[in-house]
Formats: C-alpha cells, structure tokens, sequence
C-alpha cells in the first residue's frame, strides 16, 4: 500500500494513494491501529508521508561511495542526526544558505520504523519495520568538510532548514520483501548523477536496526536514511553543487521519485 499525506481543502489527511489525484482517507493512527475508509479526497499537495520522531542517518553505508569519499570501510554503522527542522515536503523547494556554496544532494532509502524497537536482534528486526519511503540527505559539504567553518560537523551540515526531503510516500513493508535489492538513483537537471542497487551496502537493513536498537530506543515513527550511493557532488571532477534554478529527483525502486528545486 502506497501512503501519503497531503492537503485537500486547507486540512491535512493521511491516506492511502490510488492515483496520482485521489486518495482514500485513513481513519486512526497510522502506526498503531487504522483503517481505510471509503472517503476520497482530491490531492491538492503532497506533504513529507510522516513527521518524523527522530530523523537518523547513516554515513559511508555503500562501499563505493566510502571509495570515492576516501574512507576506509567503517567496521560498525555510522550514526549522525538531523535536526526536526531539516523535514520538507516532496515538490517543495529547497533554500540555498547564503553562508554556504557547496550544497550537494544524496539519495537515501529510508526506513520508517512501525513499533518501538529496543535491543532488537538482527532476526526479528523486519518486524518493527512499517515500510519504507525515498530521502534526499542534503548536505553543505563545505560545512561538513571545512574545519575552518564549524570544525567539520555532520550534524550542523545536514541540519539546514529543508535539508531533508521525504516522500512521495511510504510503501509498506509488505509491498518490498527485500529492502536491500532495489534500484536506487539521483537525477540532476536531467543528468544521471547516482545509479546503484541497495544491494551494495555495507550494513543492511536489518543490521542497522539491530545495532541502532542496541543502545537507543526507536520510537514508531523513528526515519532512518540508510546512506547514499556513489555520484555525489563533491566527490566527482569537477565537483558539482546544487545552485539556484537546479531540480534533483532521487528514485527508488517500487517506491517511486522525490522531486525538489533549489531557490
């Protein structure tokens, strides 16, 4: 099931996506008890699918992206956060800091977990998946990499206001068996940036909320962008940066395309 959330008629709704127009109202709450009601509504603006709990983020999580980044392959999942603020909404724009040049994009499927997990082991850890929906990670790589500027702070340099784009909407769990064979791409202006299977990550899925669990509690609604392919900006010669005018579209397999602009 394809869910979203959206605006018809100046309110919000949580709903079930049966075309590109029209969506069936859900009734409840979406990850506890809920259901789908007959009532349609027209589709006005796709907002993020979920408001988040905590937005966490995983770093250096495909082995080509660690080589073009001139990483070693990390030995245990690397953990940043974004902060609340960074949330946007698919078809939203995306403002530029004026106190940053290097603004670059990273596709990242993202988990969205159903049930509080809490030193939950690697063989039960699907269960506490409610499904999955595509991020953009955005990153003002000067911010990141320039101790000059904030000692070189992943948090701070990801955490911008709309640095995190979520959508277009979840697919449940049930609609993707296996997480970690899905195509996985970033389009810039057209120009094919990222093109990998999440089949290349270092830790999959199951293993990141196994070691995410085993020291912090995940509550329903937790997000976890699971790291990026290689084809970021920064790593390529010369590097690229988003500016003004640019539209980056990250697709996911069986989950389907995040479109944003940069102002």
């Amino acid at each position: 099931m394809q869910i979203i959330r959206f605006r018809s008629g100046n309110q919000t709704y949580i709903g079930q996506r049966i075309s590109d127009s029209i969506a069936k109202v859900i009734e409840g709450d979406l990850l506890g008890s809920y259901r789908v009601t007959a009532t349609q509504k027209p589709i006005e603006k796709l907002l993020a699918p979920i408001i988040p709990a905590a937005i966490l983020c995983i770093g250096l999580n495909y082995r080509a992206h660690a080589a073009e980044s001139g990483s070693e392959i990390p030995h245990h999942p690397v953990l940043f956060i974004k902060n609340p603020n960074a949330l946007n909404d698919p078809g939203a724009l995306i403002e530029l800091p004026d106190n940053s040049t290097q603004v670059d994009y990273e596709a990242e499927l993202t988990i969205v977990i159903g049930k509080t997990a809490r030193k939950v082991k690697r063989e039960q850890a699907m269960d506490y998946v409610f499904g999955y929906t595509c991020g953009n990670d955005v990153s003002a790589r000067d911010w990141q990499r320039d101790k000059t500027m904030s000692g070189g702070q992943w948090c701070r340099a990801k955490s911008f206001d709309g640095f995190c784009p979520l959508g277009p909407c979840i697919v449940t769990k049930d609609e993707i068996p296996n997480p970690n064979n899905l195509a996985i791409r970033s389009i810039l202006n057209g120009r094919l940036m990222q093109n990998s299977n999440t089949g290349d990550m270092i830790f999959d899925v199951p293993t990141l909320i196994e070691s995410l669990s085993s020291t912090m509690t995940l509550s329903p609604g937790t997000v976890i962008l699971t790291g990026t392919p290689p084809g970021v900006g920064f790593a390529r010669k010369p590097p690229v940066f988003m500016k003004k005018g640019d539209t980056i579209r990250i697709e996911i397999e069986k989950i389907g395309a995040l479109d944003n602009a940069m102002r």
